[in-house]
C-alpha cells in the first residue's frame, strides 16, 4: 500500500476498508512511522495479519499534540465503533491526577477512571511513568506535601492513636501530619487548592526550577539525577500539550480528513517527494509603492496555524517592484536559523517573476526547499524547472488549498498595510 502520502506528524489514523467503512481508529506521535509498522514483514503479529488484508486506504486527522491525539482517538473510537477496536479491546486506559479536594485532608493520587465526585481531574496524559515520576519528584521535594497514607480519616472520624504512631512518614517528618493535628485544616486544605492551581497550568515556577537542578546535576556529573529531571520536566510538557477538542460533531471529524485528503492531492499535483503539510505561503501589498508590506501564513494539514504566522516591513526595497520586495521577504524569513523546522512547501502569490525572485532568495540561504506559485487571474501553478504551468481543474482539493492559502495570505496583508496606514494618518506626518 502506497503511504506516502502520511506526514511525519502527530495525529489520529482511520484505516478503511473496501466498502469505505472505518475499521480501525489509532494515535501517533509520527503518523508515518506507526503506520507503516503494519506493513512491515518482521512485525506480522496476529492483529497485523487480520487487519492489513483488508485495509483499502489510510485518512488521517492531524492533532496539536499527542495528549490531544490521544482524547481525540477515544472519541471516535467511542463513536464510530470500528471494528477491529472492538475485537481487539484490551481495556487500556490513560491515568488522571486525582486531588481528593472533597476530603477534609486530601490526598493526590492517579487513576485510571474519573467518577463523579467532588475530586479534581486532571488529564488523562498519555505517558504515565513520567507523571509517577513527576508525583514523587514533587512529595519528596515538599512543594505539595500532602499525605501520602491511604487511611480514611476526617474531622469527624479521627485517625486512632495506634495507627498514627505506627505510621513511619510521621515519624520521619515526611507528612504534615493532620491526622496528629500538626497542621490546621484550612492550611492543609489550602496545599491541595495550590497543587490544583499547578496542574491547571500554573507551573513556570516549577519548570525555571526543575531546569536549574538539571543543570546543576549534569555539570556535577550526577547524570542519572539529571535524566530524572529531564523527564520530569517533559511530563510537565505533556500536561501542558494543546488540547483543542470539544463537543464532537459529524462535520468536526470530516472536515480536518478532507483538508488532510487536499494536501495528499496537493503532493500528487505538484510531484512532491513528500505530503505538504507543512505549507507557508508569501505575499505583498503596498498603496502605489507606500507603505509596502509582506505577509506569511503557515497551514499544518491543510488547516490554518496562526501561531506561526508573520509579517513584514519591506526597508530594502523602494517604489513599486514586486519581485524585489517578495524575495526580501522570502529572504528574511528563513535567513534566521530560529525559524524551526523549514516547511514543505512554499507558496508565493504571483507568476513566474515573483517565484524566481524567491527561489534566488532561497539559493543565496543555501535552501533547498520545494516552492511554487499561483497567478490569479487564470489560477496557473508555477513551479521551478517546468516551462508551462500547471492547470488543476476548478473543483480539485489541491487548488482549492491552493486559494485557501493565497487568500489567508491576501487578507492577512492587507490587515498590516491598512494599520500602517491609519497609523500614519492619525499621526499627521
Amino acid at each position: 500500500m502506497d503511504l506516502s502520502h502520511l506526514p511525519h506528524a502527530c495525529g489520529v489514523y482511520l484505516m478503511r476498508d473496501s466498502a469505505g467503512d472505518i475499521i480501525y481508529i489509532g494515535k501517533a506521535v509520527d503518523l508515518a512511522k506507526r503506520v507503516s509498522q503494519y506493513f512491515n514483514p518482521s512485525k506480522i503479529d496476529l492483529k497485523n495479519s487480520a487487519l492489513t488484508p483488508l485495509i483499502h486506504a489510510i485518512d488521517y486527522i492531524p492533532c496539536a499534540s499527542e495528549r490531544e491525539a490521544l482524547l481525540l482517538e477515544r472519541r471516535l473510537i467511542k463513536e464510530k465503533q470500528p471494528f477491529f477496536n472492538s475485537m481487539w479491546k484490551d481495556d487500556k486506559s490513560y491515568p488522571y491526577v486525582k486531588i481528593t479536594l472533597g476530603e477534609d485532608f486530601p490526598r493526590m493520587t492517579m487513576s485510571r477512571r474519573k467518577v463523579r465526585d467532588k475530586s479534581a481531574y486532571f488529564g488523562p496524559y498519555p505517558k504515565a511513568a513520567s507523571i509517577k515520576s513527576l508525583l514523587r519528584y514533587l512529595w519528596r521535594n515538599r512543594l505539595f506535601p500532602l499525605r501520602p497514607c491511604r487511611w480514611d480519616f476526617s474531622l469527624k472520624k479521627p485517625l486512632p492513636e495506634r495507627k498514627i504512631h505506627s505510621c513511619l512518614y510521621y515519624h520521619t517528618g515526611q507528612c504534615p501530619a493532620p491526622c496528629a493535628g500538626k497542621i490546621s485544616p484550612a492550611r492543609y486544605h489550602a496545599i491541595a487548592e495550590r497543587a490544583a492551581l499547578f496542574f491547571q497550568g500554573d507551573y513556570a515556577g516549577l519548570q525555571e526550577k526543575l531546569q536549574s537542578e538539571m543543570r546543576q546535576a549534569a555539570q556535577a556529573l550526577e547524570y542519572e539525577r539529571a535524566a530524572i529531571l529531564r523527564d520530569n520536566l517533559q511530563a510537565i510538557a505533556q500536561m501542558g500539550e494543546r488540547v483543542r477538542l470539544k463537543a464532537l460533531r459529524a462535520q468536526d471529524v470530516e472536515a480536518p480528513i478532507l483538508e488532510s485528503q487536499a494536501v495528499t492531492d496537493l503532493k500528487d499535483a505538484l510531484d512532491l517527494a513528500r505530503p505538504p503539510f507543512h505549507v507557508e505561503c508569501f505575499d505583498i501589498s503596498h498603496f502605489q509603492g507606500r507603505f509596502t508590506v509582506a505577509s506569511m501564513v503557515c497551514f499544518k494539514g491543510g488547516r490554518p496555524n496562526k501561531d506561526h504566522y508573520r509579517r513584514f516591513k519591506i526597508r530594502e526595497t523602494t517604489g513599486i517592484d514586486d519581485f524585489k520586495s517578495m524575495a526580501e521577504a522570502v529572504f528574511r524569513r528563513y535567513r534566521r536559523r530560529s525559524i524551526g523546522e523549514a516547511p514543505d512547501l512554499i507558496l508565493i502569490d504571483g507568476g513566474k517573476g515573483q517565484l524566481g525572485a524567491s527561489r534566488q532568495a532561497l539559493e543565496r540561504l543555501g535552501l533547498d526547499i520545494p516552492i511554487a506559485s499561483l497567478a490569479k487571474r487564470l489560477e496557473e501553478v508555477f513551479v521551478p524547472g517546468r516551462t508551462r504551468s500547471i492547470i488543476l481543474e476548478r473543483h480539485r482539493p489541491a487548488l482549492r488549498l491552493l486559494q485557501r492559502l493565497r487568500d489567508e495570505a491576501h487578507r492577512f496583508a492587507i490587515t498590516y498595510h491598512r494599520y500602517l496606514r491609519g497609523k500614519k494618518l492619525l499621526s499627521g506626518a
